[in-house]
């Protein structure tokens, strides 16, 4: 790396998918010093990795009490009527789901709850759209016939005069 302006080199982190060493590292570490300063934890973890990235690995992948599989029926349906009451707030979402993460619950409505959604409200357009359509041709029929009554009786009044 070239130098900064004091001189010094500075240091290339890692990017990309964790190794299953860099995982045992980070988790062994927090386990003895726990989860804080993660700045501290990436280098004195001997990772050469940000703190942030180090943040993220431990909340959303590697902490004991994630759940881990798929999202239940039960937890589906929870996810559908939150996000209708709270809209895209996942970690308030998350927080009435124990066990699983914010982002977790975000993957998961961008990759299939949504599509789920927009597909029943577009199938639930075009059924409204063919159920409709008789009720407004019925409309208009009816309204002919209300106008052709209404001329008929106006030219019998006419004829009456």
């Amino acid at each position: 790396m070239a130098p900064t302006n004091d001189g010094s080199a500075k240091k290339v982190m890692n990017k990309g998918a964790w190794t299953e060493e860099e995982d045992k590292k980070l988790s062994q570490y927090i386990e003895i010093h726990g989860a804080k300063r993660w700045t501290a934890v990436a280098v004195k973890a001997g990772l050469n990795r940000c703190g942030k990235s180090c943040r993220l690995r431990w909340l959303n992948y590697l902490r004991p009490d994630i759940k881990r599989g798929n999202i239940s029926d039960a937890e589906e349906d929870l996810i559908l009527r939150l996000h209708k009451l709270l809209g895209n707030r996942w970690s308030l979402i998350a927080g009435r789901l124990p066990g699983r993460t914010d982002n977790e619950i975000k993957n998961y409505w961008n990759s299939h709850l949504s599509k789920k959604i927009n597909h029943k409200e577009k199938a639930l357009e075009v059924t409204t759209s063919k159920e409709t359509m008789p009720e407004k041709l019925l409309d208009i029929v009816q309204g002919d016939i209300e106008d052709v009554k209404e001329i008929g009786n106006s030219k019998a009044n006419f004829d009456a005069n």
